[in-house]
């Protein structure tokens, strides 16, 4: 036996205690000092282990903490990927309705670079065809129980009749299969009217994510229309107008000059009628894709989370997924990233709304052979939902089935329940 390559040890001094935490099996344990010292000890072939020692380790082993090589543990990771990446359960296709947007935020990487939201491009219904006739191909073939579909820009709602298009014929294809179809809107909330809503319910309209980016003014700056604008106050009426309807998800993005409002906006958002049906509160940072130099490991996406001047910021567990700027490890030295997104979690916890544990962060929908993006023209369609393609990742013709690969992040498996593991002395 010894100890897993997935093993994280994070010692917690003011309780004296160690918190385990495998990223493969996703157990967490709660231990004695001398339990997570035993871990090390495993490999040294001269060590003779107590009852209780060998106890421990018996419980350490359930857990994946130990293992009985590298290679079995290796053949292990594969399988499970393999197990994400064929399975048929879900059908997921993102529709990028449009790459226009109404907001000017100088952080997007589309944003508002001279004429773009003149002519960038918009799916046409010719086109929304095409895509359910690929759609109808799809189900067939994957015979799904549940297709999630999911509707992105750009703005979506600036293109409303691919919306309801796409919509309607999909849920057409889904009930005459007995597929399951949920319906998601990705949206900055300007447009988000009872209206809309109601011409969606019918057609499975599941949850509508809302970005809002600190309390008023914060906001206002970083997400203002493109003649400079407040947008706040409007997008929180639109979402007081259909909390009764659908589900709603906060979201938001933080840099260094805003991450302080969000406690503002939590108490704003505590105090209003629809408070209770929010279904999620999430903030994050924001994220460039930059150039790594040296280049980064194979399958490393370069992500970098910046501050308002668009340099670096130090360190980010999400960086974890790509190069950020420390190629030499794929863990870069965290602190401010970190820092506040543990302290916005907490935050948001102490207002009692539903929030991210800022653990389970896997496998990531790149994995998924069944997992589609689809542009909005010429017909192309996307393996990752991501906005670039990945080396690795397909995008192909509507019409065609080529096969497809994509690269693998060792990511976390579903949850499992924290545990406590006894001292060796108890």
């Amino acid at each position: 036996m010894q100890p897993s390559m997935f093993n994280v040890q994070v010692r917690l001094p003011e309780r004296n205690e160690v918190f385990l935490m495998n990223t493969f099996s996703d157990a967490q344990l709660l231990v004695s000092p001398d339990v997570a010292a035993l871990l090390e000890r495993v490999g040294e072939s001269t060590t003779v282990f107590t009852e209780d020692e060998t106890d421990a380790l018996d419980s350490l082993a359930q857990n994946g903490f130990l293992v009985t090589s590298r290679d079995s543990e290796r053949r292990s990771l594969d399988e499970y990927f393999r197990s994400v990446r064929e399975d048929r359960e879900e059908l997921r296709v993102t529709v990028l309705t449009t790459l226009q947007c109404n907001f000017a935020c100088d952080y997007c990487i589309q944003g508002d670079h001279g004429d773009h939201n003149l002519f960038a491009r918009k799916m046409s219904l010719d086109t929304a065809e095409h895509v359910a006739a690929w759609i109808e191909r799809k189900l067939d073939e994957i015979r799904p129980a549940k297709f999630v579909l999911t509707f992105f820009g750009g703005e979506p709602l600036l293109n409303l009749p691919v919306t309801y298009f796409l919509s309607e014929r999909c849920h057409e294809l889904a009930g005459a299969r007995g597929v399951k179809l949920v319906v998601n809107i990705i949206t900055n909330g300007l447009l988000l009217t009872p209206e809309v809503v109601d011409r969606l319910l019918p057609y499975g309209l599941n949850g509508v994510k809302v970005t809002l980016d600190g309390d008023r003014d914060t906001h206002n700056r970083m997400r203002p229309l493109r003649g400079r604008q407040g947008t706040f106050d409007r997008i929180v009426e639109n979402v007081r107008r259909v909390a009764d309807k659908v589900r709603i998800t906060i979201g938001g993005n933080f840099d260094d000059t805003s991450v302080e409002s969000f406690p503002a906006l939590l108490d704003f958002l505590k105090e209003q009628e629809f408070a209770d049906k929010l279904a999620k509160v999430n903030f994050k940072p924001i994220i460039k894709t930059t150039p790594a130099t040296p280049t980064p490991p194979k399958g490393f996406i370069p992500l970098t989370a910046v501050g308002a001047n668009g340099k670096p910021l130090g360190g980010s567990c999400m960086t974890t997924a790509g190069a950020g700027t420390s190629v030499g490890s794929p863990c870069d030295t965290c602190h401010f990233v970190d820092e506040k997104m543990t302290f916005l979690r907490e935050e948001t916890r102490k207002r009692g709304f539903p929030t991210v544990d800022g653990i389970h962060m896997g496998p990531c929908e790149i994995h998924r052979k069944h997992a589609y993006t689809v542009g909005t023209a010429a017909g192309m369609a996307g393996r990752t939902p991501g906005r670039r393609r990945q080396p690795g990742a397909s995008t192909r013709s509507l019409r065609t089935r080529t096969a497809a690969t994509a690269p693998s992040f060792p990511c976390a498996p579903a949850a499992v329940p924290s545990r406590r593991t006894p001292s060796l002395a108890t």
